[in-house]
């Protein structure tokens, strides 16, 4: 049993194997003619400069923050900090290598679509591929590394939270990756469709549009750089939750000294360990998913580019349930025949996670009635079909609000039929790794989700180059197939939150020593408002960074459309000035990011130090249950509104071009940042807060 972190490190080091065969692949590859190289040159280059520039404003935060650690948490001294700097670091490199091959993968797709789908398909996946595996490597890897180190090896005191300060530091990158990378593309799609879909009346993706380059570096930065540092963190999050539970519940550290213990018993080394031993089947298992992703010909698309994903939750589900029974089998806290229940969860996240991204796509998807009734109601205009929206996305809540409740509370009924003994804290502990299910394919849902943004990018570069229509209708078929894995990926990550978020409470009671929390409390009320008015104002901040950035752009395109004689009609070597463009959403996205990021940091922190420890659990409750039905229900409105515009643009309810369709457009824009990114933003938020009031108990308690 001892050698499960080294068989969790050995996964993590065969996915990031994986990760770089697939970009020997990608980068092998026809890049297509020098106008498509050109072309995807400049989206690289905005791209990777935007992430660069970023990068080094984040690193001024995580270094103040390892300070702050270092000064304020003299038991953690040095390993705190160096836990921040680790769990920054590793997010860091993901993204980096994630970004540097998509925006390598997609010319190279829209070169291989000449040849047909079943090219371009398994070229975009691996594409995808690299970014999942690098993420989901990198997160077990640091991880594994971290809880040998600061436990097995060192075995300082506090040692399962320096191992928390590795989630800290990823949930930093995510947060303003997440932001920043939102503000960035949210600001150039609003400005792209605003100026040029409506006012000029030109193509999505029209050279002639000033903000199109842009718009596609926004893809990348938003939705692969952005959204692998959100799963990035969610991952680690969801492995260190239940560790640290573990630790602070079953005897791993004593209450008094924080120190751990000597020697541990078999439910501590079980219970602490078990969680990685998910993370590597589940690793595995999506490796073995990914060589099943292969474009055969007679077999639908949509099939193909979800086997791999499917079969690897299969494996996971199946290898889950025994390697619970072979873990705790003996364990004497355990009901006799009984271990394999703590399988269970792992199952139910799966199955739930998997069904609150279906919700998703329900509600935003073309396919189902709301979109299509929203597209309906584009034809009394915008402000019908904004009505619309708003309200599909708040009834959008319902469904996932039952499916977290039933993986909450199934998994807690098996945790009390698993560990009778340990009564509520058993059931914690279960539900805890209900999460770990929901996350454990990572890998292989991250690969498929980075996949849309590399076809949507191969669509735009292959309209930009001038290739032939039907290149086009391949790319934008590719492209259709990424709306279910995107609102899969999203349903992942937002279920997760909620019971990551839940696990890391009650870790937080148990290190501040609160056993009950009295809602009639004066400091507990406050706290609970505080929680759930901090997630509307993180909403309202991140919104209005984007409605002031997307002015700028706005304002620049018509300028360009004004004062370059040409550029409107097309005229033959008339060029719009893209570089203008990408520095306004680079300029924009970076000033807009602070402010929200530091929120989520800052408050619990002073609700903690001034106020009590009751009122910061009170604010962690607020923010909890507020943030996931904001998360839920910007993400959902802001996909039905985007896919009521494309339902429209395929040519019903009047086309392009009709009144219907620009009323779509504005509820399409309107959405923009609502789906990113205040809503995927709203669970890395409550998670931060969560992690902050954790690592930060000591003080909260002197």
């Amino acid at each position: 049993m001892e050698l499960i972190p080294y068989l969790a490190i050995v996964a993590a080091l065969a996915a990031l194997a994986l990760a770089a065969y697939y970009a020997k692949v990608v980068n092998a590859a026809d890049p297509g003619n020098e106008v498509m190289q050109e072309i995807a040159a400049a989206i690289r280059d905005g791209a990777m400069a935007f992430l660069r520039r970023e990068y080094r404003a984040i690193a001024f935060f995580v270094l103040a923050l390892s300070i702050v650690v270092f000064i304020a948490l003299p038991t953690l001294r040095p390993w705190g900090s160096l836990g921040v700097i680790m769990g920054a670091v590793f997010s860091a490199i993901a993204g980096f290598v994630g970004m540097r091959i998509a925006t390598a993968a997609n010319v190279r797709t829209a070169q291989a679509a000449r040849d047909g789908a079943g090219k371009a398909l398994p070229l975009a996946y691996r594409g995808g591929a690299v970014m999942g595996f690098t993420v989901a490597g990198l997160g077990l890897l640091g991880i594994s590394l971290a809880y040998l180190l600061f436990v097995q090896i060192l075995r300082v005191d506090d040692a399962f939270q320096v191992v928390a300060t590795f989630g800290l530091g990823g949930s930093s990158i995510a947060l303003f990756a997440r932001i920043g990378g939102g503000i960035y593309t949210k600001a150039a799609d609003v400005g792209a469709d605003l100026v040029g879909k409506v006012e000029a009346g030109i193509p999505e993706d029209d050279p002639r549009n000033p903000a199109t380059i842009a718009d596609n570096v926004g893809d990348n930065v938003g939705d692969v750089a952005g959204m692998g540092a959100d799963l990035f963190e969610s991952y680690a999050g969801s492995i260190v939750a239940p560790m640290v539970l573990a630790a602070l519940l079953f005897g791993g550290v004593d209450f008094a000294t924080k120190q751990v213990a000597d020697d541990f018993t078999a439910l501590q080394t079980t219970t602490f360990l078990f969680p990685l031993l998910i993370g590597a089947i589940g690793m595995l298992a999506s490796i073995l998913g990914s060589f099943l992703v292969r474009g055969r010909k007679g077999k639908s698309l949509s099939s193909q580019l979800h086997f791999g994903t499917n079969v690897a939750m299969v494996i996971t589900a199946v290898a889950g349930v025994a390697g619970a029974a072979w873990m705790f089998a003996g364990v004497e806290e355990v009901a006799e025949g009984r271990a394999y229940l703590l399988g269970v969860p792992i199952v139910l996240g799966l199955i739930v996670g998997y069904a609150i991204g279906f919700a998703s796509e329900y509600y935003t998807s073309d396919h189902y009635p709301p979109v299509k009734k929203l597209a309906k109601q584009a034809e009394t205009g915008h402000a019908t079909v904004i009505i619309a929206g708003i309200a599909e996305g708040m009834i959008s809540t319902v469904a996932s609000v039952a499916l977290i409740a039933t993986a909450i509370g199934g998994s807690y009924w098996v945790g009390l039929l698993a560990l009778p003994d340990l009564g509520i804290d058993g059931g914690l502990y279960a539900a805890a790794l209900a999460a770990i299910g929901m996350l454990a394919t990572t890998g292989a849902v991250v690969a498929v989700d980075a996949y849309g943004p590399i076809s949507d990018n191969a669509g735009g570069i292959a309209e930009m180059a001038h290739l032939p229509p039907e290149v086009r209708e391949i790319t934008d078929s590719l492209d259709s197939l990424g709306n279910t894995p995107a609102a899969v990926a999203k349903g992942f990550a937002i279920g997760s939150a909620a019971l990551t978020a839940l696990a890391l409470f009650r870790a937080f009671t148990a290190a501040v020593g609160i056993t009950v929390i009295d809602l009639t409390a004066v400091d507990v009320i406050i706290g609970l408002f505080l929680g759930g008015v901090v997630t509307f104002a993180f909403a309202a901040l991140t919104m209005k960074s984007v409605g002031r950035a997307a002015q700028e752009m706005i304002l620049e395109v018509r300028r360009q459309f004004d004062e370059i004689p040409g550029l409107r009609e097309g005229k033959e070597g008339v060029k719009a000035e893209y570089a203008k463009c990408v520095d306004i959403s680079t300029k924009a996205s970076l000033r807009e990011m602070i402010l929200p990021g530091s929120l989520a940091v800052v408050l619990p922190l002073l609700v903690g130090l001034f106020i009590s420890e009751e009122a910061l659990g009170g604010l962690l409750a607020g923010a909890l249950v507020t943030g996931f039905l904001l998360a839920i229900f910007m993400a959902n409105s802001g996909g039905a509104w985007d896919n009521a515009k494309k339902y429209i643009e395929a040519g019903n309810h009047g086309g392009k071009g009709s009144e219907a369709h620009k009323a779509a457009v504005t509820g399409d824009t309107v959405g923009d940042p609502f789906k990113d990114p205040s809503g995927p933003a709203m669970n890395i938020l409550i998670k931060v807060m969560t992690i902050v009031a954790l690592v930060f108990a000591p003080i909260f308690i002197a």
